[in-house]
Parts: structure tokens; C-alpha cells; sequence
């Protein structure tokens, strides 16, 4: 378990992170997601205790970070978002050198070996040196190594940073997998991946919470309208003109003429549903609709709505 209270971090008079509080159970994926230089980074390196905060309180299960660092450390695995390794090292050789830095040896490193091995699917290349695995391949030896003293806590900053579209499904399958047994917290910016892998969003802007829920719950609680892509043919600019007083809860954006068809730009309240009134007014418009599309909120949506303007931190 996890649990953030009142945490900041200041570097001189910059706020990086300000005040923040949440919690995270054991058996949660979560993603922490905001625009680069949010704060994401600075916090999980305070969660590691890499960092120390200025203010607040990080509690990891129901120890002080301050206080308990080393016991902490001890049950964390952090992969940051440049991935560590030694590239002239062999896998088999650096995984050997991280699990005796961590003073994993004999019988007890060969039964962790194995498991990452099997985990992180480096059968293959076990005995390749790293340079010579590919991108997704030294993604796996740093998710090996992050876990090689088999940590109740997961923490990847960018895992899929750099990666290609077979290596990002690979990786977050493993995470997925991971995440039946342990707490797994992932930073991105990747909005599409963070909704395909995790349970629970938290969103973070200027260094501060912004959001924090399933994706399903930051989208029904988004607070924007709707907007409606109309296609239809024998439409006149005076019954285009005439449209928004015909049905007056709803904007006119744009119209477009495009092959013989006009393309009509709505957008209106969602809290009202004004595609049936469009319809009679379409129809006794002498108006034939070829398509009346309303475009629904995303998590993206959500997420500009919430991060888009000002200043950054790192």
C-alpha cells in the first residue's frame, strides 16, 4: 500500500509538486498520467525515496519513506524512464551483478533467475550482450532486473517510451500479468496505453491532482459538450442559415461544402439530446442526411480539458 499525504517538493522557489494526497491498494494498477513536466517523475522519485520531500508525507506500507528508506527500497521495484543497463554487460551478467548488489546468491539466485527469465520472456537472449538486443528486449532486462528480488511494489516511469506497437502490446501484457500479484504505479503520457493497462487513473498538472478515478468514472464526470458531424445533401444556405433557430439549443461551428454534400459542425449541451428535433428540421428542410454522428467524450477529452494551458514543471 501506498499512501501520499500532503506531499510537495520544491526546488528553490519553483513548486514542482504541490500538496498532493492519494492512496493506491495492493492488487492496483494505476497510471499516473500528466503532460511532460508535470510532477510525474519528481513524485515517484519521492515514493523510492530517491527524493526527499520538502513537505508531506509518503507512507509505503505503513512506513515513513523519511524514516524507513532502505526496508522500503527493499520491497519496491523502480524501473525510471531511462532504463539503466550496462550495455557491454551479457543479460545473464547483469542480472547476476543487480541481484548481488541486493545480496541475492546460490540457490536463491538461480530460483530468481529463473522466474524473471520466464517472466519477462528472456530465454533467447539470456546470454546476448545488451547492446545486441533490441529496444523491447532491453525493456524486458530492466523489467528483469526491477524485479529480480521479487518486490511486493512495481514502479515504472515511461515503460513503453521508444517502443514499437508489438513491443508496447508485449510490454503491457507482462504488466498487466504483474499486476495480479503486486501494486504496480506507471507513469505516462501515453493516454491509449494507460487505458488499455491500468484499473485507475490519476491525473497530475502543474504539480498538482487534477483527476483521479477509472477511466469510465473521469469520463461520466467530464463537464463539456458534444459535438455532431452532420452530412447531408440538398441543404440551401438559407435553411443552413435558418438552422440554429429552428433548433436553438445547439451552436453552429462550421459547414463545409465537399462533393456535392455539406459537412455540419454542431455542438450542444450534454445535457440535452437535440437529434430528433435536427431530424424534422433536416427533413422539412428537403435535406437528404447521409450521417449524423455525435462524437463522445474520450479520455482525451478529459485530459486536455484538464492539462491544456500555462507553465510546466519538471
Amino acid at each position: 500500500m501506498i499512501k501520499v499525504t500532503n506531499l510537495s517538493k520544491n526546488y528553490g522557489t519553483l513548486k514542482a509538486v504541490k500538496n498532493i494526497n492519494f492512496e493506491i491498494n495492493d492488487g492496483e494498477i494505476v497510471g499516473f498520467v500528466g503532460p511532460n513536466g508535470a510532477g510525474k517523475t519528481t513524485t515517484l522519485r519521492m515514493i523510492t525515496g530517491y527524493l526527499v520531500p520538502t513537505s508531506g508525507e509518503v507512507m509505503v506500507n505503513d512506513m515513513d519513506i523519511t524514516k524507513h528508506a532502505i526496508e522500503i527500497q527493499k520491497q519496491i521495484g523502480y524501473l525510471p524512464e531511462f532504463n539503466p543497463l550496462y550495455p557491454e554487460m551479457k543479460v545473464y551478467d547483469f542480472l547476476t551483478f543487480i541481484a548481488n548488489i541486493r545480496d541475492i546468491k546460490g540457490k536463491q539466485f538461480r530460483e530468481a533467475l529463473n522466474r524473471v527469465i520466464e517472466q519477462c520472456g528472456l530465454k533467447g537472449v539470456v546470454h546476448r550482450q545488451i547492446s545486441n538486443c533490441s529496444k523491447g528486449y532491453q525493456q524486458r532486462i530492466g523489467l528483469a532486473a526491477t524485479m529480480i528480488h521479487n518486490p511486493s511494489i512495481l514502479i515504472f516511469d515511461e515503460p513503453v517510451s521508444g517502443l514499437d506497437p508489438n513491443q508496447i502490446v508485449e510490454i503491457r501484457e507482462l504488466i498487466k500479468e504483474l499486476g495480479k500479484e503486486k501494486l504496480v504505479l506507471i507513469s505516462s503520457h501515453i493516454l491509449q496505453e494507460i487505458q488499455a493497462t491500468v484499473d485507475r487513473i490519476i491525473i497530475i498538472h502543474k504539480g498538482e491532482i487534477v483527476a483521479d478515478g477509472t477511466s469510465e468514472e473521469l469520463i461520466s464526470n467530464f463537464i463539456g459538450n458534444i459535438h455532431l458531424t452532420m452530412e447531408v445533401r440538398k441543404a440551401t444556405q438559407e435553411t443552413l442559415d435558418q438552422l440554429t433557430m429552428a433548433v436553438p439549443k445547439v451552436n453552429l461551428l462550421k459547414t463545409e461544402e465537399k462533393n456535392g454534400s455539406h459537412l455540419i459542425q454542431l455542438e450542444y449541451n450534454r445535457d440535452i439530446d437535440p437529434r430528433e428535433a435536427l431530424f424534422q428540421y433536416a427533413v422539412s428542410s428537403g435535406w437528404i442526411i447521409l450521417k449524423m454522428t455525435p462524437h463522445t467524450t474520450n479520455l482525451e477529452d478529459v485530459f486536455r480539458s484538464l492539462t491544456v494551458s500555462g507553465d510546466a514543471y519538471a
